[in-house]
C-alpha cells in the first residue's frame, strides 16, 4: 500500500492530507482550527473525486461561520448544549463566558483552538496526531486537561478517528467528547436514505435540551428515505452492535458513509439543516447538557486518560 502526508496551504492555513496513492482518497485535516476534519475525498463512479465532508470554502469563511455552524468541528469538553452555559459541579457552579445566540453554551471550548502535531506516519497507512493542552482558559471551566486527536487514513476508504482525554490537573474533572462532521452525498438530502441503530430518543424540550425521559424510537431501524424530516434529536444507540451504528446512502450516486463507533460513544445526534444538501451526524460520548443531566458523563482522575474512537467508511456502489 502506498499513503502519502502532506502538508499543503489552504488559504492561509495548514491543511493536513493523507493520501491513499492507490485509490486517491483523500483526508484533509486543519489541525490550528480544532484538529477539523475538512476533507474526505473518494473516487465516483465517473473517476472523478468527491468530498463528502461539507466544509468551509475559504478560511474567511471558516473563520467567520465556525462559531455559528461549527462543521467538522472536534465537541470537547462538552457536546451540544449547556442552557443558559451554566452547571454544577462538585459543590460549586461555573459559568461559561460566550453563549450562543439562543443563550446556551455549545460545542466545548475546543473547535477553533491550535492543535499541534506530534507524529506523523505512512508506513501501510497514514496517520497523524495532534494535542492541544487545555488550561483554564474558560472562568465555565477551569481545570487542565490535554486532548490528542489521532486520524488514520486505511486501505477501503476506512477513516478511523481516536481521541485521547488526559487529565493533567491535580482535581478529578468533568468530561465529554464528540465530533460535529457534516456529509454530503450529492443532490439533495431528502433523496438520501438513512439508518440507525437506536434504542430511544432522548427527549428534549423547545431549547433542545433534555427533560430526562427517554422515548422508543425505530422509524430509521431499517433503511428508509429521509424524506422531508427534520432532525435535531440526540438518540441512544444499541449496545454491542456488530454492524454499522448509522448509515447514510444516495442511490442516485451510489455513496454510502458508514459510522462504527466503539463503546465510548453511546449517543448519536444527528441534525439536518435547512439547505438540506448535508446531514450533520454527530457521535457523542454524553448527551446533551450532560455536564448537569450526568448522561454518560466521565469523571476523570487525575493523570488518568479516556479514550473515544469512531470509524467512518466510505463507499461507491
Amino acid at each position: 500500500m502506498n499513503f502519502t502526508i502532506r502538508h499543503v496551504d489552504y488559504d492561509g492555513l495548514d491543511l493536513v492530507r493523507l493520501t491513499d496513492e492507490n485509490s486517491g482518497t483523500t483526508i484533509g485535516l486543519l489541525p490550528g482550527y480544532g484538529a477539523t476534519l475538512h476533507e474526505f475525498l473518494v473516487r465516483q463512479r465517473d473517476g472523478a473525486l468527491f468530498n463528502v465532508i461539507d466544509n468551509y470554502p475559504s478560511a474567511a469563511e471558516l473563520k467567520k461561520d465556525m462559531t455559528r455552524t461549527f462543521k467538522g468541528a472536534k465537541l470537547s469538553p462538552f457536546p451540544c448544549r449547556i442552557p443558559d452555559g451554566a452547571y454544577r459541579y462538585d459543590s460549586r457552579e461555573y459559568h461559561f463566558r460566550h453563549l450562543f445566540s439562543d443563550g446556551t453554551a455549545i460545542h466545548g471550548l475546543l473547535y477553533d483552538k491550535p492543535f499541534t502535531v506530534t507524529a506523523e506516519n505512512a508506513d501501510g497507512a497514514a496517520m497523524v496526531a495532534m494535542e492541544y493542552d487545555y488550561n483554564n482558559i474558560d472562568p465555565g471551566y477551569p481545570f487542565r486537561y490535554s486532548c490528542l486527536v489521532r486520524y488514520q487514513l486505511r486501505p477501503d476508504n476506512d477513516l478511523e478517528v481516536t481521541t485521547t482525554v488526559t487529565n493533567t490537573g491535580d482535581t478529578t474533572i468533568p468530561i465529554a467528547d464528540g465530533w460535529h462532521p457534516y456529509w454530503r452525498l450529492g443532490g439533495n438530502a431528502n433523496d438520501w436514505q438513512l439508518q440507525f441503530h437506536s434504542e430511544a430518543i432522548v427527549d428534549f424540550d423547545e431549547r433542545l435540551v433534555p427533560t430526562g425521559g427517554l422515548t422508543e424510537y425505530g422509524r430509521f431501524g431499517t433503511a428508509r428515505p429521509l424524506g422531508d424530516t427534520f432532525l435535531d434529536n440526540c438518540f441512544v444507540l444499541k449496545p454491542e452492535l456488530v454492524s454499522a451504528a448509522c448509515e447514510l446512502y444516495n442511490p442516485a450516486t451510489g455513496l454510502r458513509v458508514a459510522f462504527f463507533p466503539d463503546a465510548s460513544y453511546p449517543y448519536l445526534q444527528i441534525y439536518t439543516p435547512p439547505s438540506r444538501d448535508s446531514i450533520a451526524v454527530e457521535n457523542l460520548s454524553g448527551a446533551p447538557d450532560c455536564f448537569n443531566n450526568k448522561m454518560g458523563l466521565v469523571l476523570l482522575e487525575p493523570a488518568h486518560s479516556q479514550i473515544f474512537t469512531v470509524r467512518y467508511t466510505v463507499s461507491v456502489g
